[in-house]
């Protein structure tokens, strides 16, 4: 498997599987308790409390030793290879997520009354290293490959909006669903960039698969080829995008029929017809008085 394949996939599955863990958690905490729900930076386990934020760390973990010293990444002279540069800027931002789970564990741990507010910030600084690495990379991303991550700029932003949010609204359920979403739709949109930029079946008419600078990437022939090509990505999020939707109000059904909101929604329709039923029984008695005294 391509080495920047798997720099895609994992990480992107790892973002999907915690967007759609905070999800299902959000949305059956909602129905359980509507009135005192609050937002989640992560959820506790029962056998092991931090075992969310300790998966999050060993990946980073690795991610970051993987990028930094799986090879020799100085010159003789102490200096930083160009070619190493992009390696440089991904472990920066695995560091960023193991402050964050690390400063999480110790927030929750000695239980600071400013525990809520710091951790969801925590977690908006490390999406904000993220959106920054990728808006201002060292590697050229003005062909394919920059393409797929301008869409995944825009989904870590809307992440990292929803999360600063929460620290000002955290009973908006709405809110949350959207942070939650937009997770896994980053991590979804991550393994497929990694999937089709360098999958050789994958690569669009016209564009070749070609070693550059230490990096393999997608170039394209012609302009036509490579217009095409970036037009095919525009259609192929908005295929995402529609599927996305479809999947997460699904989901929120799902659950909805699950935990019992089937049985709130009946017993809400019951009391008004109820109600109905007790007014149209109330203005019967009225008619009927005003019968009797018409002498009718």
């Amino acid at each position: 498997m391509e080495r920047s394949m798997i720099g895609h996939f994992f990480p992107g599955l790892g973002f999907f599987l915690i967007g759609l863990w905070h999800l299902f958690n959000h949305t059956k905490l909602h129905f359980q308790n509507p009135k005192s729900f609050t937002i989640h930076a992560w959820f506790p386990t029962k056998k092991v409390r931090y075992l969310e934020l300790f998966l999050i760390m060993i990946g980073s973990s690795y991610y970051m030793s993987s990028e930094l010293f799986r090879h020799h990444r100085f010159e003789p002279d102490g200096t930083i290879p160009s070619s190493y540069l992009r390696n440089f800027e991904h472990a920066s931002i695995a560091i960023t997520y193991i402050l964050y789970t690390s400063f999480s564990i110790l927030l929750d741990f000695q239980a600071v009354r400013a525990k809520y507010g710091l951790t969801h910030l925590l977690g908006a600084v490390a999406l904000g290293q993220q959106l920054l690495m990728f808006r201002l990379h060292s590697t050229d991303h003005g062909g394919l490959e920059g393409q797929y991550h301008l869409f995944l700029q825009i989904l870590t932003l809307v992440a990292m909006g929803s999360t600063l949010m929460g620290i000002g609204f955290p009973k908006s359920f709405i809110l949350v669903f959207v942070r939650s979403v937009s997770l896994s739709f980053l991590g979804a949109w991550m393994m497929t960039t990694g999937i089709m930029l360098w999958t050789k079946a994958f690569i669009p008419k016209g564009c070749v698969l070609i070693w550059d600078d230490g990096h393999r990437e997608v170039r394209c022939h012609e302009e036509a080829a490579l217009h095409r090509a970036k037009a095919l990505i525009n259609i192929e999020f908005s295929w995402y995008l529609i599927a996305v939707m479809i999947f997460s109000v699904s989901f929120y059904l799902y659950l909805a029929e699950f935990y019992g909101e089937k049985k709130v929604k009946e017993l809400s329709w019951v009391k008004i017809n109820e109600k109905k039923g007790e007014e149209q029984h109330l203005g019967d008695n009225d008619d009927a008085d005003e019968e009797d005294e018409l002498g009718l």
